[in-house]
């Protein structure tokens, strides 16, 4: 149990400061500005109880918009990605989630990317939704919500795929 909260406490601390001090400074081609900070979510342990991981949800989103001065947009979306993220996980992993044998880093490259990829640009699309909040501005969103997931995604399979414990 402590292992886990050690673990869990020191992936967010590292995902806080790679965020804050280098994706936040890094535009690449001066429009997309990945945010790999929802990967702390995305690998929280999926046994946990559903209130408490709501919460801390909330309160990674309101840390990020802490730092970022962004008004509860990080807070707003994480709470929807951590709202949504059983359904995907059923959509993803089938009859294992409903055992919770899932583990996302013993899971097929597949699995893992369809998982990322829907939870990502739900939570993109929420997020540049409330950042923007023009109607009109549609195809702005779109674009920037693609463009941004993309490199989101990138970001996040590749610290998977490097930080992922492989015991058999």
């Amino acid at each position: 149990m402590k292992n886990k909260v050690v673990l869990n406490s020191v992936r967010f601390l590292a995902l806080l400061v790679v965020q804050i001090f280098v994706f936040n400074n890094l535009n690449i081609l001066g429009y997309i500005n990945p945010l790999p900070y929802v990967l702390f979510l995305l690998v929280f342990p999926f046994t946990a109880n559903r209130s408490l991981f709501l919460t801390i949800a909330f309160l990674t989103g309101l840390t990020f918009d802490m730092f970022g001065n962004s008004g509860g947009v990080h807070a707003a979306a994480c709470l929807v990605l951590a709202y949504v993220r059983p359904v995907v996980l059923r959509f993803t992993y089938g009859v294992s989630y409903e055992y919770n044998a899932v583990k996302l880093s013993k899971g097929t490259f597949y699995e893992r990317f369809v998982f990322i990829s829907i939870l990502v640009l739900l939570h993109h699309f929420i997020f540049f939704s409330l950042e923007v909040f023009n109607i009109s501005s549609i195809l702005y969103i779109l674009k920037k919500t693609l463009l941004t997931s993309i490199a989101t995604i990138v970001f996040c399979l590749l610290f998977n795929i490097l930080f992922s414990s492989k015991r058999e």
